[in-house]
């Protein structure tokens, strides 16, 4: 049942990788907003694709407020 919960919660990132996902945000909004809008040192330190990816990969909720903050742009 928890892989249902899962798949409600993101029904809109089907087919979209996390690379995806941070690529598409530092271009629209840059880093420095990425770091305003989630307050985390990968975007606000020597930001790069390759770090945050790293860290969002083993902090769950940093992710989910990735994920969050990429729905809200509309892409």
């Amino acid at each position: 049942m928890e892989t249902n919960d899962k798949a409600a919660k993101r029904p809109a990132l089907e087919g979209v990788t996390l690379e995806m996902i941070v690529t598409r945000l530092a271009e629209k909004m840059g880093w420095e907003a990425m770091a305003d809008a989630v307050p985390i040192r990968c975007f606000a330190l020597d930001p790069s694709v390759k770090s945050s990816l790293k860290f969002l990969r083993r902090t769950p909720w940093a992710r989910q407020k990735v994920e969050e903050l990429y729905l809200r742009q509309k892409f």
